[in-house]
């Protein structure tokens, strides 16, 4: 059976180290992600509350801000 150096000890636990810091780093930006996606979905889930509020107002002119022609804006004798 083969014992380890000190070396190969050394080395494994440089490489242990390596992979332990990557790992933090990718923990970070997973939660870093995370964030950025749920801020994401609560604008895009205001913006779907406005599109419907703009659909609304224009399906019932009543509901909103009348909108007028061109032509309501045109002197009486044309």
């Amino acid at each position: 059976m083969a014992t380890r150096t000190p070396n190969t000890n050394t080395r494994t636990e440089h490489r242990l180290e390596a992979l332990e810091i990557k790992a933090s780093y990718a923990d970070d930006l997973l939660d870093r992600l995370n964030q950025i996606v749920y801020r994401q979905q609560q604008q895009i889930e205001q913006l779907s509350r406005e599109l419907s509020l703009l659909r609304q107002q224009t399906q019932d002119p009543s509901s909103g801000p009348s909108f007028r022609s061109l032509r309501d804006d045109l002197p009486p004798h044309y």
